[in-house]
């Protein structure tokens, strides 16, 4: 059993013990309490009855202890590096909210994306929800993280045409399906293709009246879910595939088009740049998305930096979701 340090309580040390002794015991037993009360997990109380001190006389040491150094306080955890991210894309790009998935070795980057962006729209949302939903790889795999929830008043929206995939899970009319029977609600369809060949053939699609009911709900909805497809060269991916054109490529490459969200060409500005398929396009107009309350941009990956930073620029995204790699990314590129 260890007696009360005199230096402690107040008495005067025996003229027999050395200062530097004194000094040295009475370190010692400054980190004994302190490592018995904040790794042991002992109370004050206890450890106050087996070294025979009063409690007060152990919080004065504790108090001691922390005024020293020897008891740093450091709140650390994966999540707190990320929530830093997330708070510095908030700032950085005028953001509503920010999700960053850190996964962990071995964790498959989309899963771990997808699940963030489920997450945000879960704790977003009401039961009463009209949420509008786009297509591609992000956008499918969020679908898959939902979990089935039972809102029959909620009203899924498909906001792009379909673009008739080989792969018709990542195609917009069965995304907006699957998410729909997730939520336990109604599905409203886009009966259209994304491009049609004539700019009048289009026009004329807009006009019918499931069409441009469809457009305008889209259009007002709670929360999109999108993903942003990536331009290089001229060429946008498997979205476009089938309406590439040596006149198309001219454009993007003139307009310095870098991205597309939602079946529109933006540059690297954050501009949306007219090309020779806006005229025959079916889907929520860009300015109107603007609008929409909270656009949820669903991406991750280095082709994906430049064209979700245009997104962002361009406030057609107001809370990205993505992985923390593509996050450190993203910030690097501010004010280059």
């Amino acid at each position: 059993m260890i007696n009360e340090d005199p230096a402690a309580s107040g008495r005067p040390a025996p003229l027999h013990r050395s200062r530097t002794s004194d000094a040295r015991a009475h370190t010692a037993l400054l980190l004994e309490v302190a490592r018995r009360y904040h790794i042991d997990g002992e109370s004050q109380a206890e450890i106050a009855r087996s070294v025979s001190f009063s409690r007060p006389t152990v919080s004065r040491m504790l108090a001691e202890a922390r005024r020293r150094g020897m008891v740093q306080i450091r709140i650390g955890h994966p999540l707190e590096r990320v929530l830093g991210i997330e708070r510095a894309l908030v700032e950085a790009f005028g953001l509503h909210q920010a999700r960053v998935a850190d996964p962990e070795d071995g964790s498959a980057v989309q899963d771990d994306v997808a699940r963030c962006a489920a997450d945000l729209i879960v704790e977003a949302a009401s039961e009463d929800l009209v949420l509008t939903v786009s297509n591609g790889l992000a956008v499918t795999a969020t679908v898959d993280a939902m979990p089935e929830l039972v809102w029959p008043r909620s009203r899924v929206v498909q906001m792009i045409g379909s673009v008739g995939s080989s792969d018709t899970l990542l195609d917009s009319p069965e995304t907006g399906r699957r998410m729909a029977r997730k939520l336990g609600g109604s599905f409203h369809p886009l009966p259209a293709p994304l491009v049609v060949g004539d700019a009048r053939v289009a026009a004329a699609l807009r006009d019918e009246n499931q069409i441009a009911t469809t457009l305008e709900l889209g259009g007002r909805a709670d929360i999109a879910l999108v993903g942003v497809g990536a331009v290089r060269d001229g060429q946008s991916g498997l979205i476009f595939r089938e309406y590439e054109s040596s006149e198309l490529t001219e454009d993007l490459q003139q307009t310095g088009a870098v991205a597309h969200i939602c079946g529109h060409h933006i540059s690297a500005a954050g501009d949306h740049v007219r090309t020779v398929l806006c005229d025959r396009t079916i889907a929520v107009e860009p300015e109107r998305m603007k609008r929409i309350p909270l656009v949820v941009g669903v991406a991750w990956g280095e082709e994906k930096v430049a064209p979700l930073a245009a997104a962002m620029r361009g406030g057609f995204i107001s809370a990205l979701v993505t992985d923390r790699t593509t996050a450190l990314a993203l910030l690097e590129t501010v004010d280059t």
